[in-house]
C-alpha cells in the first residue's frame, strides 16, 4: 500500500477517517491524499468578472485555509500529505481522483445518527462505495487504536464473490493481514457440512489464489438464526478488526448482503467496513 485517499468535509467523522488513514500510512510507509469537494455550480465557475466568480475563488481559498487547521495534528507528523480541492458535485467522481493519484485505498468517515446505515441506502458514502474501483474503508466511530491484523470475509461461496475475494486476498496478503473466510449457515438456507465444504472447495479452486488447501482448512462454518447475527457474532468472537463486504457497481451490495442485512451488521457492530467491488 503506497497511497491512501481521504475525502473530507472537515467534520469530526472526516477526522475519524483521517486518523485511521494516518495509522495505516505509518505502518505501511504510505502517503496520504486529502480531498475536499467544493460542489460549486457550473454557473458560479463560468461567469467571468461576476460576483459569483469572486465567491468561487473565495471558497476555494477558504477550503485551502481550512486544510491548514484540519491537518495540524500530531499523529500526522512524519507522513507525506498531498491536498487537493476539486469542484466535484457527484461523489462517484472520487473514483477519478483515486485513479489520477494512483491510490490503493479510500478511507471515509460515515455520518448519521444511525451509524453506517446510510452507506446502504443511497448516501454520498454509498455512492463512493458503489462506484470505486479501489477498496473503500468506511469508519463508523472514533477508533482509539486502529489495527488491521484480522479481518472477516463472510460469503456463501457463490461465483459473484470470486472476484472481490481475490482482490481482498491479495490486498491483505500484501500488508500481512489475516483474512478469515466464514460461511454462516442459517435455517432458511440450510446446507449440510458436505454441501458447504464442496461449495467452498470449488470456490477456492476457481479463485486462483495460492495455498488453496491451507485456506480451505481454515474456513469457519458458523451457524446462527440470521445471517447478520452470525456475521457480527463471529466477528466479535474472532476479534476481527474489520468486516469485508463485496459490492456490485450498479446494484449496490452483492446479493448475499441485502440492504437490511448489511444495515443490521453495521448497526450492531462498531467494526469498520471495507468494501471490494465485484
Amino acid at each position: 500500500m503506497k497511497k491512501i485517499l481521504i475525502p473530507v468535509d472537515f467534520s469530526e467523522h472526516s477526522e475519524y477517517a483521517l486518523k485511521v488513514a494516518a495509522t495505516l500510512a505509518k505502518k505501511q510507509e504510505a502517503s496520504l491524499v486529502v480531498l475536499h469537494m467544493m460542489g460549486l455550480s457550473e454557473a458560479v465557475l463560468t461567469r467571468d468578472e461576476s460576483q459569483e466568480m469572486f465567491e468561487a475563488i473565495y471558497y476555494m481559498k477558504l477550503a485551502q485555509k481550512r486544510f491548514e487547521n484540519f491537518l495540524d495534528r500530531d499523529y500526522l507528523k512524519g507522513i507525506k500529505i498531498e491536498t487537493t480541492v476539486q469542484n466535484y458535485k457527484e461523489f462517484h467522481e472520487i473514483n477519478s481522483v483515486a485513479k489520477n493519484f494512483n491510490v490503493d485505498l479510500i478511507v471515509m468517515g460515515s455520518h448519521g445518527a444511525s451509524g453506517l446505515k446510510e452507506v446502504f441506502v443511497g448516501s454520498n458514502t454509498e455512492k463512493v462505495v458503489r462506484t470505486s474501483s479501489v477498496p473503500v474503508l468506511v469508519v463508523k466511530n472514533r477508533l482509539r487504536d486502529f489495527e488491521m491484523n484480522k479481518v472477516v470475509f463472510a460469503c456463501d461461496f457463490s461465483k459473484d464473490y470470486i472476484e472481490p475475494f481475490r482482490k481482498a486476498w491479495y490486498f491483505f496478503e500484501a500488508i500481512g493481514t489475516e483474512l478469515q473466510l466464514v460461511f454462516v449457515n442459517t435455517p432458511n438456507k440450510f446446507l449440510s457440512n458436505q454441501e458447504m465444504e464442496e461449495r467452498a472447495l470449488e470456490f477456492l479452486n476457481q479463485s486462483g489464489i495460492a495455498n488453496t488447501e491451507e485456506v480451505y482448512d481454515k474456513i469457519v462454518y458458523y451457524s446462527d438464526h440470521r445471517l447478520d447475527y452470525g456475521i457480527y457474532s463471529f466477528s466479535n468472537k474472532f476479534k476481527a478488526d474489520l468486516i469485508v463486504i463485496p459490492t456490485h457497481g450498479r446494484r449496490g451490495l452483492a446479493h448475499f448482503f441485502s440492504e437490511n442485512v448489511a444495515e443490521s451488521i453495521v448497526n450492531h457492530s462498531d467494526l469498520p467496513i471495507m468494501t471490494f467491488k465485484v
